[in-house]
């Protein structure tokens, strides 16, 4: 049996990994939930991971898997683990028979921006039927502003094509129309803020005009070496 703020915060939590790909970080859990610090989100996540609820991914910060709901609420959708690298090349195998491939258009800098991504340089297995080439990219992460958001420096980011975003997506944001980042994506009254998530990089706010979308992220992939 859950409390409330324990059904509220799995469910919160189930959302934003079925909506992103990534959990959410303590500060967007911790503002879903109206706690007044994050101490209540680490009780509240340990009292999940302790009734078979939740739990806790190894080497990757903050990052959650969702094992079960309660009954009362729909099924959980099974979270897309992590693929390690003989799934990747399996997949490999079975999409390109049928050119299920996605391009990968460079390196994206989750920490200061680089360079805007322009050219294709590979291309990587598409994770399901889903992702259509024409529709989504993939970029190589460079950088470790967003680690406490489950992405770490050499992931591979697989984007859905789109000009607009939702507060709390995360998103590659072309700035002044020369350097493209990975970052969470905010409104801030009549400006736009880039959120890190590492407590080392700082917020970046930027007018309404200085910023374009070019990408939401809807699935992450990781090799083991």
């Amino acid at each position: 049996m859950l409390t409330k703020k324990q059904r509220e915060l799995l469910l919160f939590i189930n959302g934003r990994i079925k909506e992103t790909g990534v959990s959410p970080s303590f500060d967007e859990m911790k503002e879903a939930l109206d706690l007044a610090s994050k101490s209540g989100i680490h009780r509240l996540i340990t009292a999940l991971e302790e009734r078979g609820f939740l739990r806790r991914l190894a080497h990757r910060a903050r990052a959650l898997e969702v094992l079960k709901l309660p009954e009362s609420a729909a099924p959980a959708a099974a979270p897309r683990p992590t693929p390690v690298r003989s799934t990747v090349v399996n997949a490999e195998q079975r999409f390109a028979a049928r050119g299920g491939t996605i391009p990968v258009l460079g390196r994206i800098a989750a920490g200061t921006a680089i360079e805007a991504i322009q050219h294709e340089t590979h291309r990587i297995a598409a994770p399901d039927d889903d992702f259509d080439p024409d529709t989504h990219f993939a970029l190589e992460v460079q950088g470790l502003s967003m680690i406490n958001a489950g992405i770490l420096d050499g992931d591979t980011v697989v984007l859905k094509k789109t000009d607009t975003a939702q507060s709390g997506d995360i998103v590659v944001a072309l700035v002044n129309d020369e350097h493209a980042t990975l970052k969470r994506f905010r409104r801030k009254g009549g400006s736009i803020a880039l959120e890190a998530a590492n407590p080392d990089f700082g917020t970046q706010i930027y007018g309404p005009d200085k910023v374009r979308i070019q990408g939401k992220l809807v699935a992450l992939v990781r090799r083991y070496h």
